[in-house]
């Protein structure tokens, strides 16, 4: 075996001797590249950045409307390049910034509805790939997997990366 598949080495190292641990994280790697090919199309054809796209689904998926210093902390980006982003966002019409509170310094973020329905139109082959998948497996697949994915994502968020 040449050296560098030896899953000894490297990021699957721990890994080694579970086949199916090595399997998911290829799976997952897998999905990962399919859908950033996505969003980074998306972005392309909105005049965006991979990252305005990461922005816009952390402001969707938000449970109360996001900050930019929430959103900052969110992506690991510097304030500047969070406003950059944010700038861009508003220009192409994808989001609105509102000060609603008492404290006129406290900015909200929203996702405009028009935006929504071309990105929803734009990823309808993703939602309609998550369908296909679904329907192909068996009773109680989407919920293991639901489980699953929503523990790695706690797992993930817990995971302090340096700053340089």
């Amino acid at each position: 075996m040449d050296r560098a598949e030896d899953p000894r080495d490297g990021p699957g190292a721990q890994a080694a001797g579970r086949p199916e641990l090595l399997a998911l994280a290829m799976e997952l790697r897998r999905m990962n590249g399919e859908i950033n090919r996505l969003v980074h199309a998306f972005a392309h054809a909105q005049g965006l950045h991979a990252t305005d796209v990461q922005a816009l689904g952390a402001i969707l998926d938000a449970e109360t409307p996001l900050t930019p210093g929430r959103l900052r902390e969110h992506l690991g980006l510097t304030s500047g390049a969070v406003t950059a982003c944010l700038d861009r966002l508003e220009r192409a019409g994808h989001i609105r910034r509102a000060r609603e509170s008492a404290d006129r310094r406290v900015v909200h973020l929203y996702y405009e509805s028009g935006a929504k329905a071309a990105a929803r139109s734009f990823f309808m082959p993703l939602a309609e790939a998550a369908t296909g998948a679904r329907e192909a497996s068996g009773p109680g697949e989407l919920e293991a997997a639901l489980r699953f994915l929503g523990r790695m994502n706690g797992e993930l968020s817990r995971i302090q990366v340096p700053r340089g």
